[in-house]
């Protein structure tokens, strides 16, 4: 996001008319403190309608408050990114510029569904708006912005719901997320401190967001922890389908997309061509369709593959991963996918057809690969592709699994390793060094178990 100021606004009793949208990020002050501003678009936005009571207005270009026939606006934001003492919140709404106004712009309150769905809500099965009164904006006029203080409501980094009623029968019209530069915003100020300077972070886990609480969980110490987030698949249950997405997904780990840099797993693709998974992550996810890219992270080379399709020797993937692995100057590696090569689960055995990919990273001397698909955490000392402990260029490989699904068990524990635990929701935290590492395994809140270590890069 670039850095920009924002432009001077007239405060008109509880409601501000803004005279021109503010940019992305304000940042003022310098030091050891400074006051940061950061806008959040909508996730989701909608309204209902009484006289059509089983339309869904989802892709609407518009939400209405209305009492004639009766209206009823609903907008979420998911707040990530922000650290220290949240110190205001403003929602911020433009009017259409093909409406003449209304007389009354909306009461808004907050709302405690921060689940419902965008494209499925309506009439008949609406949330209900059951929060305090936050704001009431007063008459509009077209092709306006207007603010509403939202402070009370939004403490930090989250998921919030706001809705918005109106007894007045002529209505207001505003813009929506399909809006595109005109979409709702809210403005969240806090008093932050600058993150220290430091190697980078790499943190994340698979098998993440069901309809349980583990991925809650997770997402909750992903909360606290800066850094590139990484999946390792299977990242909705149960067939990765943008419904679920948006339900599961979007209100947990989805606050943090912005950061994230996924691999696709088979419940992805369970989805035909794993649409949902790529439609929703986009270009985060690397070139569309293919499920394999790279980057780099301070001094470390990082690969994401994709365990769903041909990983033979001489496929188009894994020739590229050679490729890849060529051009790369960084002098550490890690490579990430969705399939264990080695694992001691007792739910899916390990995946021999990755080996062509492990076979390509030992070749070039990469130093660390992490996979999901099996609901635990084990960790494995290094080894070369045949699975025979190497501590001169061996790969340390983790299974990451624990991001919120539900646990699976051990059965026979197999050669080289080293940390097990079946029963820890938690994150695998990497700190990148300019020729080391170190990793942590974080556990959600209520949860002992820890795993931590320090190798050097090959």
């Amino acid at each position: 996001m670039g850095i920009r100021f924002p432009r001077p606004s007239v405060t008109l009793g509880v409601v501000t008319v803004i005279v021109a949208a503010t940019a992305a990020v304000v940042v003022t002050g310098a030091g050891a403190a400074s006051a940061a501003s950061v806008t959040f678009t909508p996730v989701a936005d909608t309204y209902v309608q009484s006289d059509t009571a089983t339309t869904n207005y989802g892709t609407s270009t518009q939400v209405v408050v209305d009492n004639s026939p009766v209206r009823r606006s609903f907008l979420r934001f998911t707040v990530s990114g922000v650290s220290g003492t949240v110190t205001g919140a403003k929602l911020r709404l433009r009017t259409i510029s093909g409406n003449s106004g209304s007389d009354a712009g909306g009461t808004f309150r907050r709302m405690s569904n921060t689940t419902w769905s965008e494209t499925g809500t309506t009439w008949n099965n609406q949330p209900t708006i059951d929060g305090a009164t936050l704001g009431t904006v007063g008459a509009v006029s077209g092709n306006s912005w207007y603010e509403v203080d939202v402070t009370a409501a939004v403490t930090g980094n989250g998921t919030y719901s706001f809705g918005a009623t109106s007894t007045s029968g002529d209505g207001a019209y505003y813009d929506t997320r399909e809006s595109g530069a005109d979409a709702p915003q809210l403005v969240v100020t806090g008093s932050t401190t600058p993150p220290p300077s430091g190697d980078p972070v790499f943190v994340g886990a698979g098998d993440i967001a069901d309809s349980g609480s583990g991925d809650s969980a997770t997402a909750t110490l992903l909360d606290s922890i800066p850094g590139t987030v990484f999946t390792t698949g299977d990242n909705v249950y149960d067939s990765g389908t943008a419904s679920q997405f948006n339900s599961y997904y979007e209100p947990t780990w989805g606050r943090h997309k912005s950061r994230t840099r996924p691999s696709p797993g088979n419940h992805d693709y369970n989805t035909s061509g794993a649409t949902g998974y790529y439609n929703y992550f986009g270009t985060s996810a690397g070139p569309s369709g293919r499920g394999y890219y790279s980057f780099d992270l301070g001094n470390w080379h990082i690969v994401s593959l994709n365990s769903n399709i041909s990983m033979s020797a001489g496929s188009t993937q894994e020739k590229w991963l050679r490729a890849d692995l060529a051009a790369s100057s960084r002098p550490c590696t890690l490579a990430y996918w969705h399939h264990p090569l080695f694992t001691s689960s007792s739910n899916h055995a390990p995946s021999t057809s990755t080996r062509p990919l492990y076979q390509a990273l030992y070749d070039y001397n990469a130093d660390v690969v992490v996979w999901g698909h099996n609901h635990v955490y084990e960790r494995f000392a290094p080894m070369n592709p045949a699975g025979g402990a190497d501590s001169s260029r061996g790969l340390r490989s983790f299974v990451a699994g624990m991001g919120g699904a539900g646990h699976y068990g051990f059965g026979t524990i197999q050669p080289n390793s080293e940390a097990r635990n079946s029963s820890a929701w938690g994150l695998l935290k990497f700190t990148l060094h300019s020729n080391s590492y170190d990793w942590q395994f974080v556990p959600v809140a209520g949860q002992t178990y820890t795993d931590t270590g320090t190798t050097t890069c090959h």
